[in-house]
């Protein structure tokens, strides 16, 4: 059924502060790939999705500004895709209205990631966190997407998001809404703690050296690799050999990662090798590839006037796409006007 649809490309990340190596690998580093592939490319900032949980307005705005200019700096090209923040385009919210009336609870109390958020304080938590899941369909769908480069973390909302398309063609006899897939794919999906590998990066660690901030500058970068905690063991020369050894397998997926290698192909090279060998290696690679981006990213961040005007005009875009989907919505559903 897909086929009936342009191959289009949708994916968001929240903007609640502290880009991270996680973000770049698991996220960004592949929009950039999938928007140099034949698709569509369609990528927001989901500030709706933000304040499901308490954020300070001045931060949201700087947090909102600062992913703009980590993406850009990544290399996504407003011009070629667009580029906008979710508030702006308020079609992302009138279908999700509609996806409320189509989701069921019981599908909501299975996200495992409402759960874990909401923690033994469930009944204290936001409507919103509950119903996050039906506005990300709405996030995906208002667009026809029919890929989502999404983590294993965002994968059962993404099959919430198929769910939703398939019951509300369904019920309203329509092939209207795409099927859409996930694009759960590469070396670093998941990118670990550089202090504990069984935990995964995140900017709300306590410790700032379990994590590469995409504002770090190269000193910083080195010292962090040089640091991490790793086993007194050599490399393995296959990847089979890092089982059961978190901390090894994470670095040589980062390596991996931002080596556009398979792991396979960095333990031919580097099998064998101590840590203090490797570690080197990591730190310049890493320096190499991410300290173009915190700078592009410090001289984004002193312009916040042209970052406006760039995500006012990928908001313009993205309605001229989502404003008929939307209205044939209302149309399917018997909305008068």
């Amino acid at each position: 059924m897909a086929d009936q649809f342009t191959p289009r490309v949708f994916s968001g990340i929240q903007p609640s502060g502290g880009l991270t190596l996680g973000n770049y690998l698991g996220a960004i580093k592949r929009f950039v790939d999938m928007q140099a592939a034949e698709f569509e490319t369609i990528y927001c900032m989901v500030d709706l999705h933000a304040i499901t949980v308490w954020q300070e307005p001045a931060d949201l705005r700087k947090n909102t500004r600062e992913l703009c200019a980590g993406f850009i700096a990544s290399g996504i090209d407003p011009k070629q895709s667009i580029l906008f923040n979710q508030s702006q385009v308020p079609e992302h919210t009138q279908l999700a209205w509609i996806f409320n009336t189509v989701a069921r609870m019981g599908w909501l109390n299975r996200m495992t990631q409402f759960k874990d958020k909401a923690g033994k304080n469930r009944e204290n938590s936001s409507v919103g966190l509950f119903a996050y899941p039906a506005l990300m369909a709405a996030d995906i769908l208002i667009y026809h997407a029919t890929h989502v480069p999404v983590g294993d973390d965002q994968k059962q909302h993404v099959e919430l998001t198929r769910d939703i398309a398939a019951k509300f063609n369904h019920d309203y006899g329509v092939d209207f809404f795409p099927i859409t897939e996930p694009v759960i794919e590469g070396a670093a999906t998941r990118v670990m703690s550089l202090r504990d590998g069984s935990k995964k990066m995140s900017k709300s660690d306590a410790s700032d050296m379990s994590r590469i901030n995409m504002t770090d500058d190269a000193d910083a970068i080195a010292q962090k690799i040089r640091k991490a905690r790793t086993d007194p063991e050599a490399l393995p020369s296959e990847a089979e050999g890092l089982k059961d050894r978190a901390e090894a397998r994470n670095l040589v997926n980062i390596y991996a990662a931002l080596s556009d290698q398979s792991v396979d192909q960095v333990l031919s090279d580097v099998g064998g090798k101590q840590f203090s060998e490797f570690k080197p290696m990591l730190a310049d690679l890493a320096v190499t590839k991410l300290s173009p981006i915190s700078g592009e990213m410090a001289r984004l961040m002193d312009q916040p006037d042209e970052i406006d005007k760039i995500l006012a005009r990928g908001s313009e875009r993205a309605r001229e796409l989502a404003a008929p989907i939307l209205k044939k919505t209302y149309e399917i559903v018997g909305m008068v006007g």
